[in-house]
């Protein structure tokens, strides 16, 4: 993002899942290392897009897949950075072991993408910069709500 740029926010609409992608990447650049965004919106909504869209733009080289039966996944970084990617839609309440996994994978300073992120929402705390929700608005369409925090 140029000094002019101002990060997205707001409900924002986007067509296609290149667009949505697009979206990811302007994201990426207001985000620091040990921020967590939450994602949330029904199956197919386009979060893993999104997610694909941050972490292709902040360095991230390989395939940008849901986690959902891994619940993590881990992109390296240039300059030893890294992405946690967590899906946690499978989990339907949070164990000690869940929670000691959500620890793990976003300590250090990852940025952390957190799909159905409710489970874990409570433990976050400050760290979560950004609450995204992705709502289907017909065909490739998506309506898209990014709250930011301080």
């Amino acid at each position: 993002m140029s000094a002019g740029e101002a990060r997205p926010s707001g409900a924002l609409r986007t067509a296609t899942p290149a667009e949505t992608e697009r979206l990811g990447a302007r994201i990426a650049v207001a985000l620091r290392p040990g921020d967590v965004v939450l994602l949330r919106g029904d199956l197919g909504a386009g979060k893993t897009t999104l997610v694909r869209g941050v972490a292709r733009a902040l360095g991230a080289a390989g395939p940008v897949t849901s986690p959902t039966f891994a619940l993590a996944h881990r992109y390296d970084l240039p300059e030893g950075r890294r992405v946690a990617h967590l899906d946690l839609y499978r989990l339907a309440g949070l164990g000690d072991e869940d929670e000691e996994l959500v620890d793990e994978e976003l300590d250090g300073g990852a940025i952390g993408l957190v799909e159905w992120p409710d489970a874990v929402a409570p433990l976050l705390g400050d760290r979560v910069r950004l609450e995204v929700d992705l709502h289907h608005d017909g065909g490739d369409g998506r309506r898209i709500e990014l709250r930011w925090r301080p």
